[in-house]
């Protein structure tokens, strides 16, 4: 087992969806924060932990599952590249750093580190009972620019909700389009989705909705915090490339599963790093 292997299991380069909108929140608050750079690398590192050991304890949970998948049966812990302990060691100590780095941040949000990470965990397990899985993990990432706000100024405004709003819903949007490969498993499997319960065209109605409401919410989030254009340039780079990415993976209505991996990447690791810089030019300026 190598730690090329742990971190391919957690999907560590993915982070490159998340920190982009912590970014965000962090421009959303500067005003009112202290931006010293111990502060920010505390923020980074619990985000960066939160993460792993969400995607650490996914991966725990489903290994029954994924063994049975033919998508998921070239997991690292299924074949064997990385251990059950190896696993569980990576989901303690990245929980640990995350509720070790929350507390060096204040009291409060070390406080907060505990519920915060059940409900990360907790959407592993949320398939089993619930088609709202989806939606679980739309809340999970929701508190990721609340968190940020909480932890730099010591309050959750509302721009930083309303970014909350808008940054889950898009998490919970393109974990649908994911989540349409695996229709037939998960109903043969007795597991809940909401592709399982509504069926494709059901599910990518659903995503539609959502990415109204994620792109409502970015750009709400910008004026009420008093930002300039250039986050609302952002916001309409992130409308376009998720326009582009529903018109890409279902042209005319119709589902083309062979360009998931495409949109889910690419497009989404496009969108975020082009608001963040928009984000960031509009501190920049103003």
């Amino acid at each position: 087992m190598s730690l090329a292997s742990l971190a391919r299991m957690v999907k560590l380069s993915h982070s490159l969806f998340a920190l982009p909108f912590v970014v965000a929140a962090v421009v959303l608050v500067a005003g009112q924060a202290r931006l010293d750079p111990g502060r920010l690398a505390l923020v980074a590192l619990c985000v960066v932990a939160a993460r792993t050991a969400a995607m650490a304890m996914n991966r725990i949970a489903d290994r029954r599952f994924d063994a049975r998948n033919p998508r998921t049966a070239g997991r690292e812990l299924v074949t064997g590249a990385v251990s059950p302990a190896a696993a569980w060691a990576l989901l303690v100590g990245a929980s640990t750093l995350f509720v070790a780095g929350a507390a060096l941040l204040s009291p409060l949000t070390g406080w907060l580190a505990a519920p915060v990470l059940a409900i990360l965990l907790g959407y592993s397990f949320a398939k089993r009972f619930t088609w709202a899985c989806h939606l679980w993990l739309g809340v999970a990432q929701m508190l990721a620019p609340i968190g940020v706000a909480i932890a730099l100024t010591g309050a959750a405004p509302l721009p930083s909700v309303v970014l909350g709003l808008g940054v889950g819903a898009w998490i919970a949007g393109f974990d649908l389009f994911w989540a349409l490969q695996d229709v037939d498993f998960d109903r043969g499997a007795g597991l809940h989705s909401i592709p399982a319960r509504f069926g494709v065209k059901g599910a990518l109605a659903w995503a539609r909705g959502l990415h109204l409401v994620a792109v409502a919410g970015v750009v709400a989030a910008g004026p009420l915090a008093g930002r300039g254009p250039a986050w609302l340039v952002g916001s309409a780079i992130l409308g376009g490339v998720l326009l582009a990415e529903h018109l890409y993976v279902a042209p005319r209505g119709a589902l083309r599963a062979d360009r998931l991996n495409v949109a889910f990447f690419d497009y989404n690791a496009f969108a975020s790093v082009a608001f963040a810089a928009c984000a960031l030019l509009d501190l920049w300026v103003a």
